[in-house]
Order: C-alpha cells, then structure tokens, then sequence
C-alpha cells in the first residue's frame, strides 16, 4: 500500500477519467475541429474534475474505437501532445490509459511524467477485438528500460468487451497476477465502459488481496459509490460524472461536484 497511498495520497482514492476524443487515424475522428478541439475538450473536462476535488485524473482513449492491441503511433503522440499542452494545469496526480496497448501506454506515461497507468497486463481472452493476450513481462521490462520504477502499474484484471479464456476464478487470477507480475493496484470492472463490476467480483478478490490495493474500475454511480468504497480501495469513474452520466458526453461540473460529496462522506 506504500507506494499507492505515496502517489494518490489520500485514503480511497476517487480517479476520474479525462476521455479524449477519438485520435487523429481512427475512424470516429473529427478533422473539421482537429487536434485543437481534442485539448479545448479536454481542458474543459480536466478543469471540471479538479474544480469538483476529485483525487486523481487518467487520460484515455476512450473514443479510438473499434480498438487496438497495437495502437498506431500517432494516437500516441498526440496523446502526449495534448497532455503536455496541459500539463501546467494539472494539480493533482496524473495517469494515461492507451486502449488496449500495454507498451505504448508505458511510453506515454514516460514522455508526460505520468505517476501511474492503467491496461490489460496479463491474461488470454476471447475479445471482441479477436485474440487477446497481453504480456505483462514484456511491459515492465520496457518500463525498466524507460528508467520508469516509480511509475504506478494498475492491472484490470477482469477485461472489459472480452470473456476469459482462463477457467481459474476472477479471486485466483488476481492472486496469481500479483504473484507472477508484481501489479502497484488490481482494478476489477464490468463488461464494458460504464457498467459496473459485480459487487461480489469486488469483494471476492479484496478478500484473497488485503494487501494489495483493490479497485472497482468500471459503473461506479452516486448511488453506488458508498458501498463500492466500503469494500474498494479507490475507484475509477468516467461515465457517471458526465451531462446525463453518458460516456461520450462532456464532464458534467455539478455531478463531479455531488459524486465527490458522496466519495469524501463515504470514506
């Protein structure tokens, strides 16, 4: 728990997510309002959630669907572009998600100075981007190369759009991912964006990693966010914080604002 509670510096911390618009190469980009409109978005986005208080911000790619494994250079880069545009107005700790990518998120957290990131780092499933396999050695021996020990790596453990291909239950997985890859925080998510994980899923893989930050990473709702904590270690949260708790909206300032009332009550 040192090196989480170091990074986030708050019991329980509450992640809020910073979706990008879909990146210039992928099919849902928007070349009419170009790289400029993706930083005025999210710079509006990012001001909300800091204004609400909440502990901690991601930066994903949300909108690059259909998805990846290996995600072309130039969602990457423009991804650090527009991090680092807004870098000097980010006050609380930072992370980037690049969906669904193990090295090229590491990269990025290493150009942008992210404190900690997020992905699929081990497992085999049955997705519907087809085969999915990531490798988690490959992934921290790049962060190792990237001189990047400090940089926080939180395993989902229980892939979003994907069935396991691994029999064993979630509760062992993430024992046995802990053991074999050394995870700083294991999240633990529903089946897609913005639907939440089971509430047992949650406390099935608490109960087997009491030392070992566990998050809910998916669908975590003001009507949820108490009994997630209850149970949780932090949370994740994207869909429910924005204009009428849909994921492609704009980060609606009033519900980051009462979601975080809740989080700060509930712990």
């Amino acid at each position: 728990m040192g090196k989480f509670e170091a990074v986030f510096g708050t019991p329980k911390p509450v992640i809020a997510m910073v979706h990008l618009g879909a990146l210039p190469g992928t099919p849902l980009y928007n070349a009419d309002r170009g790289v400029d409109g993706l930083l005025r978005d999210a710079e509006a986005d990012l001001r909300a959630l800091q204004a609400a208080g909440v502990d901690a911000v991601m930066f994903g790619n949300e909108n690059d669907r259909p998805y990846e494994f290996t995600v072309d250079p130039a969602s990457t880069t423009t991804m650090a572009y527009v991090i680092g545009r807004l870098r000097e107005q980010i006050t609380v700790p930072f992370g980037v998600n690049v969906l669904w990518d193990p090295k090229s998120t590491v990269a990025l957290a290493t150009a942008c100075g992210a404190a900690f990131c997020r992905e699929i780092f081990t497992g085999t499933y049955a997705s519907d981007m087809g085969h999915w396999a990531p490798d988690a050695g490959g992934a921290l021996r790049y962060r190792k190369r990237l001189d990047r020990d400090d940089l926080l790596m939180l395993y989902n453990v229980s892939a979003e759009f994907a069935d396991s291909l691994d029999r064993r239950p979630l509760p062992d997985r993430a024992r046995s991912a802990v053991f074999s890859s050394i995870p700083d925080a294991v999240l633990v998510s529903g089946q897609i964006t913005g639907e939440a994980a089971r509430m047992e899923d949650l406390e099935a893989v608490k109960s087997v990693l009491p030392d070992t930050p566990v998050l809910a990473n998916t669908g975590v709702k003001h009507a949820t966010v108490a009994e997630v904590l209850r149970i949780a270690d932090g949370c994740v949260v994207g869909s429910s914080l924005k204009v009428d708790g849909n994921t492609w909206n704009a980060v609606d300032p009033e519900r980051a604002r009462q979601f975080m009332d809740l989080a700060r009550a509930a712990r």
